[in-house]
């Protein structure tokens, strides 16, 4: 298996792994979605449960946009379907994603998931965003000690929605920008007669800082 960690516009690697939803050909079974794979450093322990809660609780929002999730750990398929039990008993949920049963030397390795420190074994709490082209939009890696964001996943997905529908780019904690709000920033003009007619068409600051309003249709989501 190679070892080459993919970076952002390049091809997801392909894998066939065991997951508590059976055997799943990645990231061939998500062809047409978005998907999220995020690895947890070990099954029975309270940040990754807390994760857990809160994907589940946002899984309705995921589907709605068309983004699958896959979860990832370096254990076995027997511990991942007694936590997952542990989890839905005492907070009275269900969890419907899938998760990857890994190995050290598996995809953890191949993506870069394990890194040096506390370990040699257990992942970082990372997270891989995919396209529906199977294309790597977006990594994050988190320490372990150190819970993540569910909200600022599903913002940086939306925002790569709407990037990709109308060629433009959103600002610092879009939709919620002290300067712009939801709008959307334009790309910069590369001509004169390009910055002369950006500013006699859009909102401008100044002629390479120009943006445009954008009604947010996520807001019912």
């Amino acid at each position: 298996m190679t070892t080459h960690m993919p970076i952002l516009g390049e091809k997801f690697p392909k894998a066939t792994v065991q997951t508590t939803h059976g055997t799943k050909t990645i990231p061939d079974d998500y062809d047409g979605k978005w998907f999220v794979l995020f690895s947890h450093p070990a099954d029975f322990t309270p940040v990754c449960t807390t994760e857990f809660v809160a994907f589940t609780k946002k899984y309705d929002t995921f589907k709605k946009l068309n983004i699958e999730l896959i979860g990832l750990s370096v254990d076995q398929v027997f511990s991942h379907v007694e936590w997952i039990n542990k989890i839905e008993t005492m907070f009275d949920i269900k969890i419907p994603f899938p998760i990857i049963a890994d190995t050290a030397d598996g995809l953890s390795k191949q993506l870069g998931m394990i890194h040096p420190g506390k370990t040699q074994t257990n992942t970082v709490r990372a997270v891989f965003v995919v396209d529906p082209y199977g294309t790597l939009r977006l990594s994050f890696f988190y320490p372990q000690e150190i819970g993540r964001n569910m909200d600022e996943i599903l913002r940086a997905i939306k925002a790569m929605m709407v990037t990709d529908t109308y060629n433009v780019a959103t600002p610092e904690n879009w939709p919620n920008n002290p300067l712009l709000g939801s709008d959307l920033i334009m790309p910069p003009a590369d001509t004169i007669d390009k910055a002369i007619s950006a500013q006699e068409e859009d909102e401008c600051y100044d002629w390479w800082f120009c943006y445009r309003g954008w009604v947010n249709n996520f807001d019912e989501i």
